[in-house]
């Protein structure tokens, strides 16, 4: 496996223009998220709040950090401190969660909606029939901001599902764009798919083995 360095320049040449990297570093040691670092990524993401703060303190100000884990409410504070934009607001308690803390922390943070249209049961997010009440929630909470949508394809080889579910994740993210028109991104895409979801509309992959190898 040549160097994460590589990799990342690698896919970087590949990702058309506008479209942002996510590095997932999760369950990765800190050399290698640095030597992504030194080679100019500067966008990483986390899904385990003890993780991403041990990892924040060590790594330069100017990293952001994407907490794109499940959320559990007693993890908000510790994430919300961390973190520069959560990617997994799947629930209204946790929509509440985090911006009642963001306001105790004196900020507003970033965030994302997470659809969820997979075939897997045990994969979170609003339903499509429960996006816009979410939408407008979080459009009244005066600690967030909601920056777009996040969704997950289903785990399947069958790239016409594959691409079906981030066709229906862009649908998505245009009916929240109509309640909230500033929540432009829509994150989709993994190491395994993401040309698929860049090509139905993704503005941000969040790619993780490609970069940096299996997972230790």
């Amino acid at each position: 496996m040549p160097p994460v360095s590589n990799n990342l320049r690698e896919i970087l040449s590949q990702l058309p223009a506008g479209v942002k990297l996510v590095a997932v570093s999760k369950f990765q040691p800190l050399e290698s998220v640095r030597e992504a670092y030194n080679a100019g990524q500067r966008r990483f993401g986390e899904s385990r709040a003890d993780e991403l703060a041990a990892k924040a303190i060590a790594m330069p100000g100017d990293t952001v950090w994407h907490f794109i884990g499940h959320l559990q409410t007693n993890k908000v504070r510790r994430v919300v401190a961390s973190a520069g934009v959560i990617e997994s607001i799947d629930s209204e308690r946790v929509l509440r969660a985090v911006s009642a803390e963001a306001v105790r922390a004196g900020r507003v943070i970033d965030i994302f909606l997470q659809a969820h249209v997979a075939a897997e049961d045990t994969k979170t997010g609003f339903l499509p029939s429960e996006l816009p009440a979410a939408a407008e929630l979080a459009a009244e909470l005066p600690g967030v901001r909601v920056v777009g949508l996040m969704g997950m394809a289903s785990n399947t080889d069958d790239e016409q599902r594959i691409t079906a579910d981030f066709a229906e994740l862009a649908a998505l993210s245009r009916r929240l764009q109509q309640i909230i028109p500033s929540a432009t991104e829509l994150s989709m895409g993994m190491s395994g798919d993401w040309p698929l979801a860049v090509a139905q509309g993704a503005t941000i992959v969040r790619i993780g083995s490609a970069i940096f190898g299996s997972r230790n």
